[in-house]
Parts: structure tokens; C-alpha cells; sequence
């Protein structure tokens, strides 16, 4: 969900003409403060980390936080933004690729975000899976946004599995969106799993018989 610039990131100094001119620096801090809480997050949850640990790491003043955010709550907004725009990318760069046969891409982004988590040893899972265990303990302001996420992921999916139907690599006629939300609701307790375990087998078996499933039949309902 994009959000509005806050007035903090603009130009002391307003140009004449055109959109007013950011300070590098200024963009840096605030990346380095995302890069910190993300790798807190993913490993750690939200309730577990304070804002503290994640300044002490980034190399941040306190001030240069409240700059940015008005308070942890509007920092773990722009977080789960941060995560979105990554896994958005990691999700096209998969689906995108038109020389790979639908399920392959699939097939293809599930390979990658297993090697993401083992280039960490399997330390860091999802940050929108994460807080949604949390959730309980959120900020009530986190529920639509994680949702939005689960539905922008979802979607993705369910047309690269649309395309799979209409390029006969399903024996069945399942509905994609259907699907989709299985695969996510599943693929978020195999993380889950992974990270619990520090290991890719939750992962291999999730996806062994997710596309297992897609040859023989939808899941029961």
C-alpha cells in the first residue's frame, strides 16, 4: 500500500520548477533503518525487538528515528511496505518468465526463497507470516495491511496457475484462486517450519505435494 512521503524526507530548500530535490543522506539513514528492522523482524518478531537494538545496529540516533516514524507502530507499516515491493519482485522474476512453462515458475520461486533462507541458515522466515502469528499483540492497523499482502501474493499466483490450466499442465479444472490460497496457507506453516527446524525438507515436502496434488485432483474440501 503506497504512503505518503513524509514532509521530513523533502528539500529544506523548494526548486522553482519540478518536484523538490531529496538529500541522499537522509534516504540512506532511512534505508538503513528498514535493512535493520527487517533482518530483527524476520528473525526475531515485532513484540521481541525493541527500537533500540534496531538504532544500535543501523548505526542510528534515536532523533534520526522519530524523523521517520512517528512511533514503532508507523515503522512496522513501513516494513511490511519494505517486504511487499521485495517479495513483489522476487514473485515477478519468477512468474515473469515466459521461457519457463507455468508450474516451472512456480516451481522456480520456490527454489529461490528456499536459497534465501539458507544463505541465512535458516535464521529469518516471512516477516508478513511472522506478524500474522503475532497479531494478537499488534497493532490493529497491521491486520488489513498483512492482509493485502496474503491477497497481492495471491492473486499473483492464482494467474500463474490460470495459466497453467490454459497451457494443460493441470489434469483437472481446479479454481486458481482457490489454489492459490491453499498454496500460500501452506506455504507459510512449511517457512514456519523450515526456520523452526533450520532446514529445506518442510519446504521439499510442502512442495512435493502441492504439485503432487495438482495432477491428481483439487483438496478436499
Amino acid at each position: 500500500m503506497p504512503r505518503q512521503t513524509p514532509d521530513s524526507l523533502r528539500s529544506e530548500t523548494p526548486r522553482a520548477k519540478g518536484r523538490p530535490r531529496k538529500d541522499p543522506a537522509l534516504s540512506e539513514v532511512r534505508a538503513r533503518l528498514i535493512r535493520s528492522g527487517l533482518e530483527h523482524l524476520t528473525e526475531r518478531g515485532y513484540s521481541a525487538i525493541g527500537i533500540d537494538q534496531i538504532l544500535r545496529d543501523a548505526s542510528v540516533p534515536k532523533g534520526s528515528f522519530y524523523h521517520y516514524f512517528q512511533n514503532k507502530e508507523a515503522f512496522g507499516l513501513a516494513l511490511i511496505d519494505a517486504y511487499q515491493a521485495y517479495f513483489a519482485d522476487l514473485l515477478e522474476g519468477a512468474f515473469d518468465d515466459q521461457t519457463l512453462a507455468p508450474l516451472d515458475r512456480l516451481r522456480l520461486f520456490i527454489q529461490r526463497a528456499t536459497e534465501g533462507m539458507a544463505r541465512h541458515g535458516y535464521r529469518r522466515g516471512c516477516l508478513v507470516g511472522n506478524l500474522g502469528q503475532e497479531m494478537s499483540a499488534l497493532p490493529e492497523s497491521f491486520r488489513q495491511a498483512l492482509t493485502n499482502v496474503f491477497e497481492d501474493w495471491q492473486a499473483r499466483t492464482a494467474s500463474c496457475l490460470s495459466e497453467a490450466q490454459d497451457a494443460g499442465q493441470l489434469t483437472h479444472s481446479p479454481d486458481p484462486a482457490a489454489l492459490a490460497q491453499f498454496f500460500w496457507i501452506g506455504w507459510e506453516g512449511a517457512i514456519l517450519r523450515a526456520k523452526l527446524e533450520q532446514g529445506p525438507e518442510p519446504i521439499r515436502l510442502f512442495a512435493d505435494l502441492f504439485f503432487s496434488m495438482l495432477q491428481e485432483g483439487e483438496p478436499n474440501r
